[in-house]
């Protein structure tokens, strides 16, 4: 079984001079343990569509299925539910708590998940590299370290799917490298798949598959076969 399936996806927006189709009839399947790069230009829609992923965003139409069983999209509660219990998510800008030191950031995340364990969440540290800044603040850590934080905060709570937004957008090229190699390191070692956004072609090589989106529509889909494996 597939960890998800999403069939004629649209996401139509009502606006003064007509309709915006930001998703224009979508369908694809992700199986677990794949590793999906979504490219496409500014307003091609693949922000959108990682929005509708992630049940931040409801489609307009189509049906998506996550292990099997139909996205409650149309019920608030059941859709929190459905977040809380198998989404992680990497944002751009970090979003730590700046009065927390890095550990006290995972533990925080644990705690609301009622799963918090100590010893786990320096395992996680050290999983992406950090396993000697537990005590240090997100200010007195680099922006790599500190989105190496952040992953590890995402999938602290065992999420099914880790879904990153240009997650290495404000990173230079020898810092992105890191962060993508703790990314495909943590989904690894925790058997989390993941689909994350971005328009760098250089990203390509940490992913097992490239979906490129064009006008809210896929134009390819692709395995990678020179998947970074180190």
């Amino acid at each position: 079984m597939p960890l998800l399936k999403m069939e004629n996806i649209q996401r139509h927006y009502e606006t003064p001079a007509g309709v915006v189709k930001a998703l224009d009839g979508v369908s694809f399947i992700v199986e677990e343990g794949d590793r999906v790069i979504l490219l496409g230009p500014s307003g091609s829609g693949k922000t959108t569509l990682l929005n509708c992923l992630s049940g931040l965003d409801s489609p307009t139409g189509g049906s998506y299925k996550f292990l099997g069983s139909e996205v409650p999209r149309h019920h608030s509660e059941k859709m929190t539910s459905f977040r809380r219990e198998n989404i992680g998510y990497v944002f751009q800008f970090f979003n730590l708590l700046q009065d927390l030191t890095v550990l006290e950031n995972i533990l925080l995340i644990q705690e609301l998940a009622g799963t918090k364990n100590p010893a786990r969440a320096k395992e996680l540290l050290g999983l992406v590299g950090l396993h000697s800044e537990v005590n240090r603040f997100p200010g007195e850590i680099s922006g790599g370290q500190q989105q190496r934080v952040a992953i590890a905060r995402s999938i602290a709570k065992r999420p099914k799917l880790l879904l990153g937004d240009e997650l290495t957008g404000n990173l230079d090229t020898e810092t992105s490298k890191k962060v993508m190699e703790a990314l495909v390191n943590a989904c690894r070692q925790e058997d989390i798949t993941s689909v994350f956004v971005t328009h760098d072609e250089g990203l390509i090589r940490y992913a097992t598959r490239v979906i490129r989106i064009d006008s809210g529509k896929i134009v390819s889909d692709e395995m990678v076969t020179n998947v970074n494996e180190d």
